[in-house]
């Protein structure tokens, strides 16, 4: 199934393996990144409509990324892992640091959440590089 060249599948494969990645990273960082963060249990628990709204945001990125891996050459497990890197470095990490020393958050916070950004792109070119 094809959107202008995108492969939906792929899409939502991409969608589903960088949102259960997340549920790994946070699942073993979390009480890491509920301190950091200063958070309360209860605060740091995040509610059904979140985690949706959190697999909607990760299908738009997939999207939007496999457009992107589609405009550079196409998809294969090199313009994915490349293009994964690159766009993190880019504006990812950029922005969670401006984000994050202007909030007054530690760097351990910051590095939890560059890395779980940093995975799910890098999932993420996989997955569209792979099944295209």
């Amino acid at each position: 199934m094809m959107f202008d060249g995108i492969n939906l599948i792929a899409v939502l494969a991409a969608a589903v393996a960088s949102f259960i990645f997340g549920s790994v990273w946070y699942g073993a960082l979390g009480k890491h990144w509920q301190k950091a963060a200063g958070l309360s249990e209860t605060q740091a628990r995040p509610k059904p409509a979140v985690m949706a709204i959190t697999f909607v945001c990760q299908l738009l990125m997939a999207f939007v990324f496999a457009g992107v891996i589609l405009h550079v050459g196409g998809p294969s497990l090199k313009s994915g892992l490349i293009s994964a890197a690159l766009i993190w470095t880019g504006f990812v990490l950029t922005t969670q640091i401006v984000n994050h020393r202007f909030s007054g958050k530690p760097w351990s916070l910051t590095a939890i959440d560059c890395g779980h950004w940093l995975g799910v792109l890098l999932v993420q070119g996989v997955v569209i590089g792979k099944i295209g």
